[in-house]
């Protein structure tokens, strides 16, 4: 048996800035109460649809089966309430109808600066993202990050699947992954391990290849799968952004006086007479062309004649045949009898030859 679940969310902003909304689950054997959050503006949500949880709408189905629990396989749709689609920040997840699903995002502060001055954005190779988004490896990670940047003070702002950076899909095999950005902030200058990076000897290293290869004294990377890609880190100081640009200026609402319209006029006649001429008379003119070469070829060259007297005499052969096949009853041709004479036409009275009373020569003539 197959579930299909829908999960609808009804999103609006509050103030002071906190993301509120509501999912609510629905089944093809019942509902399940709406589940509501609320979240801060600016750092990331997941949600994990565990599969057990809705497995239980299905147990009295089950249960006619021998007492058995079924692990049916389950495929999860999400979409924004009244919409096709679920909001630009949030993104869903499954990999496969057995495995559980995942909501996640960071909300947008429209208007609004970053909460945290200091941002900087790792890439995990050896990672994907349904391997991520659980809690105890988020908190792997940023226990890593938190000795790299040298402060507890981390938030994890934003994870995002390589693909959906424009990353190649892996192959089908094992050692192959898609891969991950985690983006994290924080109120905290960067350390002197982060710093690393901008230094044109990091460069240097990067353009020769050596991308897994940490700076000296700044491996933190406790899992092996955690270990960042250093080549593809980035900082951002968000401290040193130019100011905002300045609002529109609001006019009167009253247009200036332009005076009286003036509007343009009709496009000139156009001639479609050379357009009727060589979509029409020129191929008529070369169909005739054709058909006059063909008929010279056919009735005026020798060639042609022959292979017309040829097909007429095939025609009145074959005519032949057939009143031939048609007449079998008639009398033989007199060429076919035998004592015909081929000069004078005459015949004679068919005669025995095995007759001891006529002779042999006589049988002969």
């Amino acid at each position: 048996m197959k579930a299909l679940l829908s999960l609808q969310t009804l999103t609006h902003y509050l103030f002071p800035p906190v993301f509120s909304f509501i999912i609510y689950a629905v089944g093809l054997c019942g509902a399940n109460a709406e589940i509501k959050f609320s979240i801060p503006v600016g750092k990331l949500f997941t949600y994990e649809l565990m599969r057990e949880t809705f497995q239980n709408d299905f147990e009295p189905l089950s249960k006619l089966y021998a007492g058995r629990l079924y692990d049916d396989p389950m495929l999860f749709k999400c979409n924004l309430q009244n919409f096709p689609d679920l909001p630009e920040w949030l993104r869903f997840t499954q990999r496969h109808p057995y495995d559980n699903g995942f909501l996640y995002g960071t909300p947008p502060s429209p208007g609004k600066k970053s909460i945290v001055p200091y941002q900087a954005e790792f890439f995990i190779k050896l990672r994907e993202i349904e391997k991520v988004l659980p809690s105890p490896v988020q908190d792997e990670i940023k226990q890593d990050l938190q000795k790299l940047w040298d402060t507890e003070a981390l938030e994890i702002i934003n994870i995002t699947n390589a693909l959906d950076r424009g990353g190649r899909v892996p192959l089908p095999l094992a050692g192959h992954y898609e891969g991950v950005y985690v983006k994290v902030g924080s109120e905290q200058y960067f350390s002197d391990c982060l710093l690393r990076v901008m230094t044109s000897a990091h460069e240097k290293q990067c353009k020769v290849g050596a991308k897994m290869k940490p700076p000296g004294g700044c491996n933190f990377c406790s899992i092996p799968s955690n270990c960042v890609t250093w080549c593809e880190t980035e900082l951002f100081d968000l401290t040193k952004r130019g100011p905002a640009p300045p609002a529109p200026a609001v006019g009167s609402g009253i247009l200036e006086d332009g005076g009286d319209f003036d509007p343009p006029e009709s496009p000139p006649s156009r001639d479609y007479f050379p357009d009727y001429i060589v979509t029409v008379i020129v191929p008529l003119i070369l169909a005739v062309i054709l058909c006059i070469l063909l008929a010279y070829i056919m009735f005026g060259r020798r060639e042609g004649v022959i292979q017309l007297y040829h097909h007429h005499t095939i025609l009145g052969n074959g005519d032949e045949l057939r009143s031939m096949a048609g007449s079998r009853a008639a009398p033989p041709p007199m060429s076919t009898l035998p004592m015909f004479n081929y000069r004078t036409g005459e015949t004679a009275p068919p005669m025995q030859s095995d007759s001891p009373r006529i002779p042999l020569i006589m049988a002969q003539q």
